[in-house]
C-alpha cells in the first residue's frame, strides 16, 4: 500500500521505516529540509538501535524516501499518517504542529482520486480527532468525513526498543470514524500478527493515555517507597521491591521458570520518569480532566512524587559532603535512560540544574551525548574518566550499563572525595574500594552522624 507518514520525528520515521519494511511504499514528510536531507540520507536525527540500517535498507530497495511538499505525498498515496509533535503549552497539550499539518493535508486531499484515509497517530487527548482534526481536513479538503477516511491509530512505543516494539507489537488499536475507515487502515496491519482493536476513535485517544498514565504511576509508585525507606532505618527498597516482582501476576512460571516481564523496569527505583512522553503525557491528560469537572487525585499525586524526586537525590549528595556551593560533582548519565540520546524533560538533566541552581560544579558524562547547547554551568566531557577527576562527589543519573564496567578503584583515586550517590542503583552489588562513601537510593543509613535520607 502506498503511505504517507507526516513528521519524521520519533514515532514519523520509526512508522515509517517499519511500514516500508513489510512492504509498502512509504514517502515521509518534513517541513525542516534539513530533515528531509538525513533521511534520504538513511541518517536518523535521534539514535534508535537498528532504525539506521533498516532506513538504509529500504531506501536502497526503493520503498522509502522523504519530501517537502505535503500535498503531493498525500495525493500519491493511499493512507496518511499525522505523526507530528504535541508538546506541553504550560500544563495545556499544545496542538498547533498537528493543526498545522491536518491543514496541509487537507489541501493535498483535494488531489486524491481515490478514496484516502488520513490517520492520526499523534498522542492527543479525547475528541481532538473528531473534532479538531475533521473540522480542519473537511475545510481545507471541501470534503466531508466519509467522502474520506479518518482514524486514530496511536502508537506504544518505547525509546531504545521502538523498532522491536513496532514489529513485533503487542497490539494495534485502530479508532475509526466509520467501517470504511478501519478495513482500510486495518490492511495496512494485516502483516502484524497480534491482537488488533478496533473502537471510536476517542477510545483509541484515551487508550494511549491509559498506557502512559500506568507507567508514570509505577514509577512514582517505586520513588515513593524509595524515598519511605531512606528515611526508616533497617529497611531496602531493592528488597521490598524485588520481592514484590516476584508476585506471579507480575513474573508468571512459566514450564517451571519465572519469568521476567518488562512491566518490572516501571518498578524499580531511581530519578523519576522523563523523556517525551510521560511527562507531557500525564500534564496533558490532567489538564483535559480538569476541563471535563472530573478530578485526578491519583495522577495529581504521580506528578508531585516524580517533581520531588531529583530534588531528593541531591539532597542525598549535599548531606554526604556537605554543602554544595563550590563543590565540583560529576553527573553520569544525561539521557532520559539508556538506549537513546533523548534529552526531553530528563531527570539527569534536572539533577544538573538543581546542582548548578545550589552552587555546585557540575561536570557532566553520558556516552550518547556529546554537548549540551544554552546550558550553563554544565561542563560535558569525552569520558566518564575526564569528568569525575578531582570531583567531590559523582551522582549516577542515568542507568548506562557501561557505568557499572568503570575502573571505580581508579575513578575513586582520582576523585577529592570519594563520594557515589547511585541515582539508579546501577552499582549495586560492585566491590568498590573501601575509601569509597557508596549512597545509594532507597537505604537509609548513617553518614558522618548525618542520617541519609532524613
Amino acid at each position: 500500500m502506498r503511505v504517507a507518514v507526516v513528521g519524521t520525528g520519533y514515532v514519523g520515521l520509526v512508522t515509517g521505516t517499519c511500514l516500508a519494511e513489510v512492504g509498502n511504499d512509504v514517502t515521509c514528510v518534513d517541513v525542516l529540509p534539513e530533515r528531509v536531507q538525513a533521511v534520504n540520507e538513511a541518517r536518523p536525527t535521534f539514535f534508535e538501535p537498528g532504525l539506521a540500517e533498516m532506513l538504509a535498507s529500504n531506501i536502497r530497495k526503493g520503498r522509502i524516501r522523504a519530501t517537502s511538499d505535503v500535498a503531493a505525498a498525500v495525493a500519491s498515496s493511499d493512507v496518511t499518517f499525522l505523526a507530528v509533535g504535541t508538546p506541553c503549552r504550560g500544563s495545556e497539550i499544545d496542538l498547533s504542529f498537528l493543526s498545522a499539518a491536518a491543514e496541509q493535508v487537507g489541501a493535498g486531499l483535494q488531489r486524491c482520486a481515490d478514496y484516502h484515509v488520513v490517520t492520526v497517530k499523534s498522542t492527543v487527548v479525547p475528541s481532538t480527532t473528531d473534532t479538531l482534526v475533521r473540522d480542519i481536513l473537511e475545510r481545507a479538503s471541501g470534503l466531508r468525513a466519509g467522502d474520506f477516511g479518518l482514524c486514530m491509530n496511536p502508537e506504544f512505543l518505547r525509546e531504545g526498543s521502538a523498532v522491536q516494539d513496532f514489529m513485533e507489537a503487542d497490539r494495534i488499536v485502530i479508532g475509526s470514524w466509520d467501517e470504511r475507515s478501519a478495513k482500510r487502515l486495518g490492511e495496512i496491519y494485516h502483516p502484524f500478527d497480534c491482537p488488533k482493536i478496533v473502537t471510536s476513535l476517542r477510545n483509541a485517544e484515551l487508550t494511549k493515555y491509559a498506557s502512559n498514565a500506568l507507567l508514570a504511576t509505577m514509577v512514582s509508585f517505586s520513588n515513593e517507597f524509595a524515598r519511605l525507606c531512606e528515611t526508616t532505618p533497617g529497611t531496602d527498597v531493592e528488597t521490598v521491591l524485588n520481592a514484590l516482582h516476584l508476585d506471579r501476576r507480575l513474573s508468571p512460571m512459566h514450564n517451571g521458570q519465572r519469568v521476567k516481564t518488562g512491566i518490572l523496569t516501571y518498578l524499580q527505583a531511581g530519578c523519576g520518569y522523563g523523556g517525551s512522553c510521560l511527562p507531557k503525557d500525564v500534564s496533558a491528560l490532567r489538564d483535559f480532566a480538569e476541563k471535563q469537572g472530573c478530578a485526578t487525585k491519583l495522577l495529581d499525586a504521580v506528578a508531585s512524587v516524580n517533581n520531588a524526586r531529583t530534588n531528593q537525590i541531591v539532597e542525598l549528595a549535599e548531606a554526604a559532603i556537605g554543602d554544595l556551593r563550590g563543590a565540583t560533582v560529576a553527573v553520569l548519565g544525561l539521557a532520559f535512560k539508556p538506549g537513546t540520546d533523548d534529552l526531553r524533560d530528563s531527570a539527569a538533566l534536572t539533577v544538573c540544574n538543581l546542582l548548578v541552581h545550589r552552587g555546585a560544579v557540575v561536570h557532566a558524562f553520558d556516552p550518547m551525548v556529546s554537548t549540551l547547547s544554552g546550558r550553563t554551568g554544565i561542563k560535558t566531557f569525552a569520558s566518564a574518566e575526564q569528568a569525575v577527576a578531582k570531583a567531590d562527589a559523582v551522582i549516577v543519573a542515568t542507568a548506562w550499563p557501561e557505568f557499572a564496567k568503570l575502573d571505580w578503584p581508579a575513578l575513586c583515586a582520582s576523585m577529592r572525595q570519594p563520594v557515589i550517590v547511585d541515582g539508579r542503583n546501577a552499582l549495586r552489588g560492585l566491590e568498590l574500594p573501601p575509601q569509597a562513601v557508596y549512597v545509594p537510593i532507597g537505604k537509609h543509613f548513617e553518614l558522618k552522624g548525618i542520617a541519609v535520607g532524613r
